[in-house]
């Protein structure tokens, strides 16, 4: 436990900042989900809508620090795939 006033105050500050850093994540990742099942019932118009909520969560994110710029362009850029495939037709 930490024993300085300031020690106690970072502690404080950790825990308020790890609890909003974890409650913005799972919107991250609640999202994401939303668009892989839409893309796995191949729904576009509804893959397109989760992809741009997404997309925007993921840049605030990135925006606020609590996420990794690559980390962000890596996950932006799949999700982007995803969706693209399931809008161009298969060659067949």
């Amino acid at each position: 436990m930490p024993q300085t006033k300031a020690a106690k105050k970072s502690l404080r500050q950790t825990q308020k900042r790890t609890q909003r850093n974890r409650a913005y994540k799972s919107r991250i990742r609640t999202s994401i989900r939303k668009l892989r099942r839409a893309v796995a019932e191949n729904r576009s118009d509804e893959a397109r809508l989760a992809l741009r909520e997404a997309t925007s969560l993921l840049d605030k994110a990135r925006e606020k620090g609590i996420m990794h710029a690559n980390s962000v362009s890596r996950r932006k850029s799949r999700l982007n795939l995803l969706v693209n495939k399931l809008e161009t037709p298969a060659e067949a």
